[in-house]
């Protein structure tokens, strides 16, 4: 801090490189495990070698494109939008019902390009038209985010109703919305809320009230929170593990944590083992429902030796590989910034000038506020 008490230019310059790095980091590790997300191990390593996948490879559905993002970054990257319009409004860093539901429009946009072809045909990218009472324009009038790659279920069911959770009702009960669900649609999305300048408190708060949108098991919106807990120690300066580790600290306040809580721990114990393969990776899931992604994400982060072997460590299982890839890309980008990223994977990833302008804009609409 400056004697303004500011962040010096040293810092600002820090929090931007982490931002960009969280955001780009999933956008890698989901473009890497999305052309292998339904494989079993076995047949990853048939088919790439013994090490399984090592780079990133065309995707089943890009007519021989390399480097496409799923929903995991298409959603992280409305997430994003939503977060920028209420921190431009001044609803950050505890969102509020007013930034709650300026995020909650946000994937409401997102699922507008899941039922349209093209902007073309889309009524939220335009002035006005329907019943939409949320901003227009921005990412929805975007032609490459209107592909459809495997979304989650809870997240298209979710969205599609009018019916909206009370961002004030007490964490730990079923929220209203397919309250018995924990798949990963809501954490692989929910980084960004640790990169807004919010405590791991606040942080962990937002994300976890914005993921009842769409899940309402406990264990669904609790492994979203942590996430975002833990994204924001990182962009303090906090090692993974320390951040994890005072992540668990805030999940233990809470009913119902426990499923979140044993599935973080069970990956800092792996960790801690040394040696880590694909064999070790399954020991936690599949990464299929939240905990099982989080875990995933947070043990490839912490065994591997460096961000490369991180990534492949993340996606190289039988599973959901984008997501646990996303989530081990945002936790990586998040701790080192993006220079520590491998460039050439980046550089071809889909969107990557425009996912680089988002975390920017965040990172500006936050710094202002």
């Amino acid at each position: 801090m400056n004697e303004l008490g500011k962040p010096s230019g040293e810092a600002v310059a820090v929090y931007r490189a982490r931002v960009r790095g969280c955001l780009l980091g999933g956008a890698v590790g989901d473009a890497l495990g999305y052309p292998i997300e339904f494989s079993a191990l076995e047949r990853i390593r048939a088919t790439h070698g013994p090490r399984g996948l090592t780079g990133l490879v065309t995707a089943p559905t890009g007519a021989g494109a390399v480097g496409l993002v799923s929903d995991d970054t298409q959603m992280t990257l409305f997430t994003v939008e939503g977060l920028r319009q209420a921190h431009q409004q001044g609803h950050g860093p505890r969102l509020g019902s007013a930034g709650f539901r300026l995020v909650r429009w946000a994937y409401e946009r997102w699922l507008e390009t899941q039922r349209r072809t093209g902007p073309h045909e889309s009524e939220l990218a335009q002035p006005s038209g329907g019943s939409y009472a949320g901003p227009r324009g921005g990412l929805v009038t975007e032609g490459w985010l209107y592909s459809r790659r495997a979304p989650g279920n809870a997240c298209l069911s979710g969205l599609a109703l009018d019916l909206v959770p009370d961002p004030a009702a007490p964490l730990g009960p079923p929220g209203p919305i397919n309250s018995d669900s924990k798949g990963c649609g809501a954490v692989m999305r929910s980084a960004p809320f640790g990169l807004t300048g919010a405590t791991a408190e606040e942080a962990f708060d937002s994300a976890a009230r914005c993921a009842q949108t769409t899940h309402g098991h406990p264990t669904g919106y609790y492994a979203a929170g942590a996430l975002a807990a833990i994204v924001a120690h990182l962009v303090d300066g906090e090692s993974v593990e320390g951040a994890v580790l005072r992540a668990l600290r805030l999940l233990g306040r809470h009913p119902g944590h426990e499923e979140t809580t044993a599935a973080l721990t069970q990956a800092l114990d792996l960790a801690a083992e040394g040696a880590p393969s694909a064999e070790r990776v399954e020991r936690l899931g599949a990464g299929w429902i939240a905990e099982e992604a989080l875990a995933i994400g947070v043990y490839a982060a912490l065994a591997a030796p460096g961000t490369e072997e991180a990534l492949l460590l993340a996606v190289n299982h039988s599973g959901d590989s984008d997501s646990t890839g996303s989530v081990c890309g945002n936790i990586l980008g998040a701790r080192h910034g993006d220079h520590a990223l491998p460039h050439p994977w980046v550089e071809r990833v889909e969107g990557r000038a425009r996912i680089a302008v988002l975390a920017d804009d965040l990172a500006a609409a936050c710094l202002s506020g």
